[in-house]
């Protein structure tokens, strides 16, 4: 394990496409095929599974925890559910009325805790609120200019802007103003517009590539995406757009800030990067928990037409290149990571004053990592 990693789980034996911790981080909550799957965190010990959420009979493809520790799944059996925590540990189902004809693909709730929005594939954002009278929870449609599914959301810290980012290629900021459970003094001195309708369309920004994750950085008035293409890009209220390309040109699926000028993603490549605002605008900083091992080189010589050093042609041929194959690389360096498949979503873990001081992932390989940056 390197120096960058404090703590690395193997949850389990399927990809875990979606993580999420409570607020005092007693709680690790993550997807795994049609279950979400609690967990209770001990203190240098690996975590204990104290529930076993089972109502979807679909893939589960996002999880997350309000600030009171609801849970809040969704998944493609277009379905999601909010799951309120008991006094006996276990928790009770409540089904959202989401009215979509696709997969549920992203949750998110909003900072209050009382509203979340849920992505999908039909082409909807869905707002959710809680409706006394009926206790259910019902949903308005964001639907326009939306062409394709929704992969990723972010709230800003005001609770009304929402951001969103799908296979189109588009980045958009709407309004999810809630009437009775919302405030105009939420937004009285925002720089992103002077009104904020339900489902109004605030700004938007064109990429091209598939959008796997949007991220505000509310006190700055800032938005970070990134993309299949391997870029990561950040735009503000005034129109100024900032990229940077990651140099191995892989896809990025999630990013989290650390502070005002320091963004940390992850993606197929199996670590996390750092990105880094200068004097130059953003720029790829370095690899973290990339560490690179050196192999002893496994050679064969063959001659022009083939034949190894025996003399002899085909099968002994054959053999040699499957040895190559099997005993490794002609290479001398290896790079090995925590994570053995690629990350799918990061988080922050820890945090002070405002500054992120650790982050978790999780994985297609069935690992929750925790590192600090």
């Amino acid at each position: 394990m390197s120096d960058s990693v404090i703590a690395n789980y193997k949850l389990a034996k399927a990809p875990i496409y979606s993580h999420c911790f409570s607020q005092d981080r007693s709680i690790l909550a993550v997807t795994l095929n049609t279950d979400c799957l609690v967990f209770k965190m001990v203190p240098n010990g690996k975590p204990q599974l104290v529930a076993s959420l089972s109502d979807h009979d679909k893939t589960v493809t996002a999880v997350d925890i309000s600030i009171h520790g609801r849970i809040l799944t969704c998944s493609q059996d277009r379905n999601a559910i909010v799951w309120e925590p008991l006094s006996d540990g276990s928790y009770k189902p409540t089904l959202v009325l989401l009215r979509i004809n696709r997969a549920a693909t992203c949750v998110r709730w909003a900072p209050s805790g009382y509203k979340f929005a849920v992505g999908s594939s039909a082409r909807i954002i869905a707002v959710c609120y809680y409706e006394q009278e009926n206790d259910w929870w019902v949903s308005k449609h964001i639907k326009k200019p939306i062409k394709s599914t929704v992969n990723c959301l972010s709230w800003h810290q005001n609770g009304i802007i929402l951001a969103c980012g799908g296979t189109d290629g588009y980045v958009r900021a709407f309004s999810g103003f809630v009437k009775g459970l919302d405030s105009k003094d939420q937004v009285a001195s925002s720089p992103w517009a002077d009104k904020f309708p339900f489902g109004a369309l605030v700004r938007e920004w064109y990429n091209g590539a598939w959008i796997h994750d949007v991220e505000w950085r509310s006190s700055q008035e800032k938005l970070a995406y990134v993309t299949h293409s391997g870029s990561f890009n950040v735009v503000d209220s005034s129109g100024q757009m900032w990229a940077a390309e990651y140099p191995e040109g892989l896809p990025l699926t999630s990013v989290v800030w650390v502070n005002d000028h320091e963004a940390v993603c992850g993606g197929f490549a199996c670590h996390p990067v750092l990105f880094t605002e200068g004097a130059s605008g953003w720029q790829f900083s370095k690899n973290i928990d990339k560490t690179v091992a050196s192999r002893t080189p496994v050679a064969a010589t063959f001659d022009e037409e083939g034949q190894d050093e025996t003399g002899s042609f085909g099968i002994s041929a054959l053999k040699k290149f499957k040895d190559l194959d099997l005993k490794g690389k002609v290479s001398t360096q290896v790079q090995e990571c925590t994570h053995e498949n690629a990350i799918m979503e990061l988080a922050p873990y820890s945090e002070a004053s405002g500054n992120v001081t650790e982050i978790s992932s999780c994985g297609l390989d069935g690992k929750v990592v925790i590192y600090r940056v």
